[in-house]
């Protein structure tokens, strides 16, 4: 008789998430992110096109420091960490609010009606077709 065995070969150990040497690391990427960040102007801090390279190596950063010692990314400490880096230099980037303005009337006027003349053509060349349809049955 054939015996399968359905138990796995090998077995994989997941370590556990050393979070203490997790802090130690982020606090690595954060002291990089702030030294790049130090040669942009204060100013340009709430303009992404300035600092997009030096965000996107800051997450990588912590994206593999989180891996090297086996934790998942994101996890709640990397994630506290990050928006402690967002309040310190990003705190000041508010959006203002957008005003939402009505048309002029007269463009509101032309938006309205070429629809509603659109649609009497379309109804008219139906009823046009059907006509000639028969005309030619």
């Amino acid at each position: 008789s054939d015996n399968f065995n359905l138990e796995p070969t090998i077995t994989w150990q997941r370590r556990l998430c050393n979070e203490s040497r997790l802090r130690w690391e982020v606090e690595v990427c954060g002291e990089d992110f702030k030294r790049d960040m130090a040669h942009i102007d204060p100013e340009q801090w709430c303009n992404l096109t300035y600092f997009m390279s030096e965000y996107h190596l800051f997450t990588l950063c912590t994206e593999t420091k989180s891996h090297i010692v086996d934790c998942y990314w994101p996890n709640p400490l990397v994630e506290s960490y990050i928006i402690r880096i967002h309040k310190h230099f990003f705190s000041n980037c508010t959006i203002e609010e957008v005003i939402w303005v009505d048309p002029p009337d007269d463009t509101l006027t032309i938006l309205i009606l070429i629809p509603v003349f659109l649609t009497l053509a379309m109804i008219a060349l139906v009823v046009w077709c059907s006509k000639r349809s028969d005309l030619l049955a």
